[in-house]
């Protein structure tokens, strides 16, 4: 298990990334960008279980990473990564972060969507 204050921890310092907040309407909604171009690599939310097909009530943060489609296939079959979130879920995915998914996964998942989206 893994936080938002973690993640936006670890990308600072290894990519120097800070993130954007882009949308009036979803203030806690973080983009993470790459410095050069600007190009997305991560979007953090925080969105209701329901939107999510997840039980329980409230809501959840969650993570979106590009990635590899064979790879993001076999991941969708994990317990915590879930079809993408409004992105396109063959190049996408969406993790959970209260999920038992591994932290260290979830940070080797984050540098594939940076090398990926460079």
């Amino acid at each position: 298990m893994i936080n938002r204050e973690e993640i936006l921890s670890y990308v600072k310092e290894k990519f120097d990334t800070e993130p954007d907040y882009p949308w009036v309407k979803f203030p806690d909604y973080a983009v993470l960008r790459h410095n050069r171009h600007g190009k997305w690599y991560g979007v953090i939310m925080n969105v209701p279980r329901v939107k999510l097909g997840l039980s329980g009530e409230g809501s959840v943060d969650i993570i979106n990473l590009k990635g590899h489609p064979e790879l993001n296939s076999l991941l969708k079959s994990q317990q915590g990564i879930l079809p993408a979130y409004h992105m396109n879920k063959e190049h996408w995915i969406t993790i959970v972060l209260d999920s038992p998914f591994p932290k260290g996964e979830i940070l080797d998942l984050i540098n594939s969507s940076y090398k990926l989206t460079k």
